[in-house]
C-alpha cells in the first residue's frame, strides 16, 4: 500500500435502519450543520483523495439514493443490502459495484459526521508497509459498546472483539474500533467469502477480516481522537455531533477573519460563507448557501437561509429571510421577513414587521414598517409609508404592482395589482389604488370626513344610562 490515496475506492456503509433515532426517517439523512450524516464521511474520502465512492444503502433505499443523486452527481454510486445481516454482508455488497481497477477499498461508516480528510491521510501513511490492512484506533474512558482491540504480545493488533462476545478481561480494554479500514481490494474479496456468523449477533461481521490480516502479514493501526470519530445512534448522539461540529465550524470562521460574537451560540451550516471582517451576533442561524460579504452584520437572533447578504449590510435583530439577495449597504429589520425572491438594492431599506416576497426594490429606496409587499417591482428614491399592502393574489393568480423612481406612498395605502405607479406621483395616505396612476400625479381616494360637533358627549352619556 501506497501513502496516497489513488486508486482506492470508499465503500460508505450506510443502510442501517438506526431504530434508536425513533424516526421513521433513515437515520444517514439525520442532518449535522445542514449536511445529512453520510455526506461527511463521503466528503471526507473524496477531499482525501480518493477515486471514487460506494454508498451501500438499505434501510430508506430509495429517499438516500435520491438525495445522493442531487448532492453527488459525480463520483459517488449506490450498492444496496437489503437485509440487515451485518457490516460484513454490507461490504460484500459494496464490493460488488467496485471498479475492478480498485487496489484499495477504504470503509467507513455513514453515521460517523466528525471524520476529518486529515485522518484518512494518517491512515494511508500507517498503511505503508506490507500489512493488507490498516485501521484507526482510539481509546476512550468508557468502551461501551464499542469493539475492543485486541494485541498480541509484540503489541500488533491481533483482532478485534465486538462488545458482546467480549470476556471480563476482553471487555475492560480500553482501546476501541471507530469502523475505519483501508484494506488490499483482492485480499478483502477472499476474505469476506470466508467470513461466517458464529457470534452473539449472528452476523457476517467485518471485524473478522482484521484477525485474518493480523495471520496473513500483520495489521497496521494509526491512532486517532475518538472525539472525532463517535457515530451517531440516537438523538443524544446527533445533539453532541451538532454541537461538537458547531464549535468546529465556528472556529475555523474565526481564524479566518470572521467576528462571530458568541460561536456557542451560533448556528452556521457547513456550506455557508462568510467573508473575514463580517459581524455575526449570538443566536444567528446561518442555513444553506448563504453567503455573507465583508463589512455585513448579522443581528442576534436572525434566521438566514440562502440568503447573499453583500458589503456593508446590516440585518437587523430577528429578521427572517430565505432565497434573498441584501445589496450593498442595504438595511433590513428588525422583525423583517424577507420571503423568496426578494431583492434589496445599495441602501435599499426594509423596516420592522415588513414582509417582502418576489419583490425588487431599487437602490435608495423604503418600506418603513408594518407593510407588506409581494410580487413588486421598485424603482430608486422610492418611499412606501407603514401600513402599505400590495394586494397581489386575486384568489388563483398573483399579480405585479410597479412603482417606478421617486414614487411616495402615504401610510395605510392599498394598491390592487396589476397596477403601476408613474415616477415621481403621489399617493395619498389611505388611498386604495385601483388604476394605474400617471408621473406626477397625485391619487387619492377617501370617503369625506364629517365632524359631528358634541356627539362623543351624548354618546357617552347614553352609555352611562344603558350601565
Amino acid at each position: 500500500m501506497t501513502k496516497k490515496l489513488t486508486g482506492t475506492v470508499a465503500l460508505v456503509l450506510a443502510a442501517g435502519h438506526g431504530k434508536r433515532m425513533k424516526s421513521a426517517r433513515p437515520k444517514v439523512l439525520h442532518e449535522v450543520a445542514g449536511r445529512p450524516l453520510y455526506a461527511w464521511p463521503t466528503l471526507a474520502a473524496l477531499e482525501a483523495g480518493v477515486d471514487s465512492v460506494v454508498v451501500v444503502v438499505g434501510y430508506g433505499a430509495e429517499a438516500v439514493k435520491a438525495d445522493i443523486e442531487a448532492r453527488f452527481p459525480e463520483r459517488v454510486s449506490t450498492a444496496l443490502q437489503p437485509d440487515p445481516r451485518g457490516t460484513g454482508d454490507a461490504v460484500k455488497r459494496g464490493m460488488a459495484q467496485l471498479p475492478m481497477a480498485a487496489e484499495r477499498v477504504l470503509i467507513l461508516y455513514g453515521d460517523c459526521p466528525m471524520i476529518r480528510p486529515e485522518a484518512l491521510t494518517e491512515l494511508a501513511q500507517a498503511a505503508a508497509g506490507d500489512e493488507q490492512l490498516a485501521l484507526l484506533t482510539a481509546r476512550v474512558d468508557d468502551p461501551a459498546a464499542y469493539g475492543r482491540i485486541l494485541r498480541d504480545a509484540d503489541g500488533k493488533v491481533s483482532a478485534i472483539r465486538e462488545a458482546k462476545d467480549c470476556s471480563e478481561e476482553e471487555a475492560r480494554v480500553d482501546e476501541v474500533n471507530p469502523g475505519l479500514y483501508l484494506v488490499d481490494a483482492a485480499f478483502l474479496r477472499e476474505s469476506l467469502a470466508q467470513l461466517g456468523t458464529d457470534n452473539a449477533q449472528g452476523e457476517i461481521l467485518l471485524t473478522d477480516v482484521v484477525a485474518m490480516a493480523a495471520k496473513a502479514g500483520g495489521v497496521a493501526d494509526a491512532g486517532a481522537e475518538m472525539s472525532e470519530l463517535l457515530g451517531v445512534n440516537d438523538r443524544a448522539d446527533l445533539a453532541l455531533a451538532q454541537t461538537r461540529m458547531r464549535e468546529r465550524i465556528g472556529r475555523a470562521h474565526c481564524r479566518r477573519g470572521v467576528g462571530l460574537v458568541a460561536p456557542e451560540l451560533t448556528f452556521i451550516d457547513a456550506s455557508c460563507v462568510l467573508e473575514p471582517d463580517c459581524v455575526i451576533e449570538p443566536g444567528v442561524h446561518l442555513r444553506g448557501d448563504t453567503r455573507i460579504a465583508a463589512g455585513a452584520r448579522i443581528g442576534a437572533g436572525c434566521v438566514l437561509t440562502d440568503v447573499i447578504v453583500d458589503a456593508d449590510a446590516n440585518v437587523l435583530p430577528y429578521s427572517v429571510a430565505s432565497q434573498s439577495h441584501i445589496g450593498p449597504s442595504a438595511n433590513v429589520g428588525p422583525f423583517a421577513h424577507l420571503r423568496p425572491g426578494s431583492e434589496l438594492l445599495e441602501g435599499a431599506k426594509v423596516g420592522n414587521f415588513c414582509e417582502t416576497k418576489k419583490t425588487r426594490i431599487g437602490k435608495g429606496s423604503k418600506v418603513n414598517h408594518l407593510s407588506y409587499v409581494g410580487d413588486g417591482l421598485i424603482g430608486e428614491g422610492v418611499n412606501i409609508g407603514a401600513g402599505t399592502i400590495f394586494c397581489n393574489y386575486d384568489g388563483k393568480n398573483k399579480h405585479q404592482t410597479v412603482l417606478e423612481d421617486g414614487v411616495f406612498i402615504g401610510s395605510d395605502s392599498q394598491l390592487v395589482a396589476p397596477v403601476t405607479v408613474g415616477a415621481g406621483a403621489y399617493v395619498a395616505s389611505g388611498t386604495t389604488v385601483t388604476r394605474d396612476v400617471p408621473a406626477d400625479a397625485l391619487a387619492v381616494s377617501r370617503t369625506k370626513q364629517e365632524n359631528k360637533e358634541g356627539y362623543a358627549k351624548r354618546l357617552r352619556a347614553r352609555f352611562a344610562k344603558q350601565k
